[in-house]
């Protein structure tokens, strides 16, 4: 560096030395003794959809794409083998009314020479691992006593073999047979072959492939990891089936609960609407086939302490797509649906829905509370369907809660309309849904300190930070969007006098076949990881609280002074106060925790802190806890607690009381 260059630049360094002044410590004041509000268990919960396969390929673990052969193109997903065969031949076949939910089948005709067989891709392949067990399984009957031998192969992507075993179909009458394979090889991209040995022809109908390690290790269940990330938050509220799918893009196929009960072969595959839904996204091989059905969510509700809150579709189809609507005098049938869940989830064994719920395996009611009538409809058309539900539903099963749709928008012609109309209708719960870039979650902070207390609750049903746009798959997890996300929930926490409930939108997103980008957690077929909004929505919920206590700063609630947002609450049965605050800033705050009310002058303190300096950062596959919470102590000396919160951090400050 030059002389005068060296000069000037220490000249500059004293200056800012000298003239830079100390940082402020901001004080900040907790009232212990002047409860605000009770915080419900349902507070924070999680919202499920079958979108990113999220069911098929996700969280129901069945391996096989297409088992029954009900897809639009029977075939899609496998595909016919021949080494050296001649004579073999495959043919589709329509039982009609015979069967109904499930008509078809597959009849195999093998020849004498060569191999002949079928292979299944799965669900962009199929994640198996080392040293464990899958089980398959297949409906078949044998065509006129032909002695047939079903060689079953599990192959990696190389296509080698990792695991083998058989059955042998006999007798002209369908039953399912069974088998276990032992894998010796860990594969994303394995897939399943069928070998046919034997001359003559046998039929084949939903043919299975399941871990062993499942769920609780139910046969046939939820893929173990995914669920353990939704026991890990806690959740207060499983939020089921949808979203849009509840809707479908035609009534014809909208969401139906009852065909989604009872036996698994006898439940109707349908489309999913997210099919074809994304031009850039498309996924024409995305069905439902219900093997994750209403007891199934039910059951998973109860496995992870979760209140369930089902949505039913109120005679409207999809307003994006055909808007569709069954004429109000024809609602009959959706009405007594939703007279029919209830009685399926809480009814007596006495009664038609609930000797099924106890024939599935539950004899004992599910405690169902809500119910949520249609999705996000708006309009003058779904108040005159809600009308029509709400007087049918509470007359005849008063105390169930009903949650109403406020429409796409968090604000408008179409939110104000509904807020305005159902307001005056008392009802019991608004579902608000926002998709917005991390500054309005920001400036909306302080979004429901206004509204009134009298009015209906409150569901933040669907929201999410999009720090680019919708859902182009630019728009990442990143630490930006769930640091936005903190703040907006710290303004939830506070009015949880009206604020009842709310759930993060999407929960998962298979990383080979999402449609939709952001998502709470990713997965591939043998791995799974948590977004920082993961760990945003894991703080708040496994820090829940009882009871609201007032949080200020210069007498006046933070949500965006000087770039802090915060939040506090007692927790009654740990006799602990619970304070969360988020630091939006580039620079350190230091910070002084004044705590006014019945407690030691001093006691122990832990903080949990969730930070990156870098804002676009993202947890991946490769860096899946990059930004994960950190725990370290903290102390309280004279009621006062102080400490420093770190540039871009959301944390989380137990003190004991």
């Amino acid at each position: 560096m030059e002389p005068n260059k060296r000069f000037f630049f220490s000249l500059l360094l004293l200056f800012t030395a000298l003239y830079t002044p100390a940082q402020t410590t901001h004080t900040i004041q907790v009232q212990l003794n002047e409860p605000r509000a009770t915080i419900r268990p349902t507070m924070w919960g999680v919202f499920f959809e079958d979108i990113n396969l999220a069911a098929d390929g996700g969280l129901y673990a069945e391996l096989v794409k297409n088992r029954s052969f009900e897809f639009n193109v029977p075939l899609m997903g496998w595909k016919e083998q021949k080494k050296g065969s001649t004579g073999g031949s495959l043919l589709v076949i329509n039982r009609g009314k015979e069967k109904e939910n499930n008509p078809r089948f597959l009849r195999v005709k093998n020849a004498v020479t060569g191999n002949y067989g079928l292979s299944n891709e799965g669900f962009r392949g199929m994640g198996v691992e080392k040293n464990k067990y899958y089980d398959f399984s297949v409906i078949a009957r044998s065509v006129k006593d032909a002695k047939i031998k079903m060689r079953i192969e599990l192959v990696n992507a190389k296509g080698e073999v990792i695991g083998s075993t058989s059955v042998e179909p006999s007798g002209a009458a369908w039953k399912k047979y069974k088998a276990a394979l032992l894998s010796n090889g860990t594969d994303q991209k394995a897939q399943l072959n069928i070998w046919f040995e034997g001359k003559g022809e046998v039929d084949l109908d939903m043919v299975s492939l399941f871990p062993r390690d499942t769920w609780k290790n139910r046969p046939g269940g939820l893929r173990a990891d995914l669920v353990q990330l939704l026991a890990d938050l806690k959740p207060g509220f499983v939020r089921f089936p949808g979203g849009c799918i509840v809707e479908g893009r035609d009534l014809a196929n909208r969401y139906q609960w009852k065909k989604t009960v009872g036996n698994v072969e006898d439940r109707e595959l349908i489309i999913n609407r997210w099919n074809t839904e994304f031009a850039n996204r498309s996924a024409p091989d995305y069905f439902q086939s219900f093997g994750l059905g209403f007891y199934e969510y039910f059951l998973l509700s109860e496995d992870i302490g979760a209140t369930p809150l089902p949505i039913l579709n109120c005679g409207m189809a999809c307003q994006f797509n055909t808007s569709e609507v069954v004429p109000a005098d024809q609602l009959d049938p959706y009405i007594q649906d939703a007279l029919d869940l209830i009685e399926f989830a809480n009814g007596p064994v006495s009664t038609k829905w609930g000797k099924l719920r106890a024939a599935m395996g539950h004899p004992s009611p599910f405690n169902l509370k809500m119910i949520g009538v249609g999705n996000e409809q708006w309009g003058p058309q779904y108040v005159e369907r809600y009308t029509v539900f709400a007087k049918a539903i509470k007359q005849k099963y008063p105390s169930i809660q009903l949650v109403n749709s406020t429409g796409p928008y968090s604000d408008g012609e179409l939110f104000n309309f509904l807020n305005d109309t159902l307001r005056k209708m008392n009802a019991d719960i608004l579902d608000e849904h926002y998709y917005k870039p991390p500054e309005w979650f920001l400036k909306n902070a302080a979004r429901y300190d206004t509204y009134d207390r009298s009015g209906p609750k409150i569901f933040a049903g669907e929201y999410a930070a999009h720090s680019v746009g919708i859902p182009n798959g630019k728009t990442k997890n990143n630490w930006r969007s769930a640091l936005a996300e903190a703040a907006f929930m710290t303004g939830l926490e506070r009015n949880a006098d009206i604020v009842n409930m709310a759930s993060y939108a999407p929960l998962f997103a298979h990383v080979d076949g999402w449609q939709w980008s952001p998502d709470l957690i990713w997965f591939d077929n043998l791995q799974s990881y948590g977004t920082p909004n993961y760990y945003v929505q894991k703080m708040f919920s496994n820090n829940r609280g009882t009871t609201v206590v007032p949080i200020q700063m210069n007498n006046a609630v933070i949500a965006g002074q000087d770039s802090l947002y915060a939040s506090a609450c007692i927790d009654k049965p740990r006799n602990e106060l619970i304070i969360k605050i988020a630091n939006t800033f580039h620079q350190t705050k230091r910070i002084s925790f004044v705590m006014n009310g019945s407690m030691d002058q001093n006691a122990k303190a832990t903080m949990q802190v969730l930070r990156n300096d870098e804002m676009n950062a993202v947890n991946s596959f490769e860096q899946p806890t990059l930004i994960v919470p950190v725990n370290k102590d903290a102390e309280v000396k004279n009621k006062t607690l102080n400490t420093e919160l770190p540039p871009y951090s959301f944390s989380v400050i137990r003190v004991k009381l």
